[in-house]
């Protein structure tokens, strides 16, 4: 028995230098295959506060997303303070978008949120609140465009406009039915693997309904703030859902090229090919790129903090005299 606490601590030391070292190589990955002449092009052909209001809605939705976790808090009862929540989650948040959700999504947070010395089954809580969130709003928000026949498909889809309005009946009814679960269900714990399922209550569950659909509706806002005005935000809306379930199923890091595939495919006669490219990699830049090199820096606070958190305090000097 005594061989597994020492197991587990080399596995937890395995992983963290696995983590450190696989961090890195696909930071490098993602910007090496960026095309920085075309990024800087991009945005310099947008004024000043036109970026300056983009960055602002990019920040806006990270902080949204990251509030994400201040429900999960109320959700799990720990009491770690928001000031160490927030930033934590901005981060995983941004290495998620860019390096994959087992990077940022899943790795980071055990990795973080154990160093402030939450225990595992905490930290799952928290993290399958969040997926609940985002997916929850996505399904609701991505369910009215959809069932409105938003956006409008090309001929030679096969699905078809009828298709995607079932799509989007589905999709409302799913969400529907999650909160009407948290809402009049009797039996509200599961155990799965002997990690308990607990459903929330029917406020904190419009509470992930309203954020969800607030974070995918702020992503499509920048979007649409960098096109020239020739189609609706819904439409904006509609395509940026459609483009990131599609990013989720290929499982590229940061959907590169799933998302200028179809909004090029679905947007091809409203604008020119150079627009679409521009606003996409103005929309790359301010809702990736700067967000990523902010969560870089704040990564290494956190980790310097983490560790200034837990270093064994210092001995106690010994008394010299007799105790009094």
């Amino acid at each position: 028995m005594s061989s597994h606490p020492r197991l587990w601590k080399w596995l937890r030391r395995g992983v963290n230098v696995l983590f450190l070292v696989l961090v890195p190589v696909l930071l490098v990955m993602l910007l090496r295959n960026m095309d920085w002449q075309e990024v800087g092009h991009a945005l310099r052909a947008y004024p000043w506060p036109l970026l300056a209001a983009g960055a602002g809605i990019a920040l806006l939705s990270y902080g949204v997303f990251a509030s994400y976790d201040l429900l999960s808090r109320r959700y799990t009862g720990h009491r770690l303070p928001a000031r160490q929540v927030l930033p934590l989650a901005f981060v995983c948040y941004a290495f998620n978008l860019n390096l994959s959700s087992w990077v940022g999504g899943i790795a980071l947070r055990y990795r973080l949120y154990g160093k402030l010395g939450l225990d595992v089954p905490t930290i799952t809580k928290i993290l399958s609140l969040g997926l609940v969130t985002n997916w929850l709003g996505y399904l609701l928000l991505g369910g009215v465009v959809f069932a409105a026949g938003l956006p409008p498909l090309p001929d030679s889809v096969k699905m078809g406009q009828d298709g995607l309005r079932l799509i989007g009946v589905a999709m409302l009814l799913a969400g529907a039915a999650y909160l009407l679960a948290c809402a009049f269900a009797t039996r509200r714990t599961w155990h799965v693997r002997q990690q308990a399922i607990t459903l929330p209550g029917v406020r904190l569950a419009l509470a992930q309904a309203l954020l969800g659909a607030l974070n995918w509706s702020l992503m499509a806002a920048l979007i649409y703030l960098l096109l020239p005005a020739k189609v609706g935000y819904p439409t904006v809306l509609a395509i940026l859902l459609i483009s990131s379930i599609a990013g989720v199923i290929t499982h590229i890091p940061a959907g590169l090229g799933v998302l200028e595939a179809v909004f090029m495919s679905l947007l091809q006669g409203q604008y020119s090919k150079g627009t679409l490219l521009a606003a996409l990699l103005g929309y790359r830049a301010l809702y990736f790129l700067l967000p990523l090199l902010i969560a870089c820096v704040a990564y290494l606070w956190l980790e310097r903090r983490a560790r200034a958190v837990t270093r064994p305090a210092p001995p106690a000097p010994a008394r010299s005299g007799p105790a009094r």
